[in-house]
């Protein structure tokens, strides 16, 4: 790669990366239709009134809940809820995939298939999904050293697969806290696969509040600047809810709609001065 480029792949005939900062973003989890398709169409309008990528998430199943009385959201069934996302805005969408016989079944709707941070090293998820041919976004574990990601990148590699991001989604510190590495970004970037930040799950305190984990989304904002000026960052996650402490997965950590604009105009005006873009 040339000094000073970035790394780009490709999702459906569509390129992400390369310079241009996207955006994934969505619910931490499907509730209804409804819901789905209106937070879809808030931020479709958002991405596309400010020339953003956007790549839609949301899960149809949260398969790593604190406990075992926690919601985890309407199955896979509810995932052709993505598709009508899909088709309805003409946005690439995204989901969590938690075992390998979900890979192929999942990627008949979605265009990119993600695997959680807890999941980063389960070789045969990461083959099952590599092998839809679908792109995939590889959570770093908060156990993982981010050079160790290089190890995650080449199985999917392996298994016939080069369209693959990688996130950042914050590193376990003691008990109950996250911390983000910002040089971490660099050893991430070594990857040459575009780099992710997670700045909604980096600021979840986990298990917290006892049966559920906590968080702090006030510290989202300054965290998400920080990550694009770094210069290694080529993309934004970010969780966001009309009523997040309403909301049954990740509420704390997660942006309320209203407030997301201003964050994401915060989180450009960075990324263009260090760019150097107009």
């Amino acid at each position: 790669m040339e000094p000073g480029t970035r790394p780009a792949i490709d999702v459906s005939g569509r390129k992400l990366g390369g310079g241009r900062l996207f955006l994934i973003a969505g619910p931490c989890v499907l509730e209804t239709r409804e819901l789905t398709l209106s937070i879809a169409e808030r931020l479709a309008a958002l991405a596309a009134d400010r020339g953003v990528p956007l790549v839609f998430k949301a899960s149809f199943d949260k398969a790593n809940r604190s406990s075992a009385r926690s919601g985890r959201g309407p199955g896979l069934g509810a995932i052709e809820w993505l598709g009508e996302v899909r088709e309805r805005f003409g946005v690439l969408v995204l989901t969590d995939v938690h075992q390998p016989e979900q890979c192929a079944a999942a990627a008949e709707i979605v265009d990119v298939l993600q695997i959680p941070a807890f999941l980063c090293r389960q070789t045969d998820l990461l083959v099952a999904a590599a092998r839809t041919g679908r792109a995939m976004n590889v959570k770093k574990g908060q156990f993982l050293a981010p050079w160790d990601m290089k190890n995650v990148v080449q199985k999917c590699e392996e298994a016939g697969n080069r369209n693959v991001m990688v996130t950042e989604r914050g590193s376990s510190f003691g008990y109950g806290r996250l911390v983000v590495d910002m040089t971490g970004f660099e050893h991430l970037s070594a990857s040459e696969r575009p780099v992710v930040f997670d700045a909604t799950h980096s600021v979840q305190e986990p298990g917290a509040l006892g049966d559920r984990s906590g968080g702090d989304r006030t510290k989202v904002p300054s965290l998400a600047r920080a990550a694009v000026a770094t210069g290694r960052v080529d993309g934004l996650f970010f969780e966001v809810h009309p009523d997040p402490d309403r909301s049954p997965s990740d509420g704390p950590n997660m942006v309320r709609l209203d407030d997301f604009p201003g964050v994401l105009d915060g989180v450009l005006a960075v990324h263009a001065a260090v760019r150097g873009l107009p």
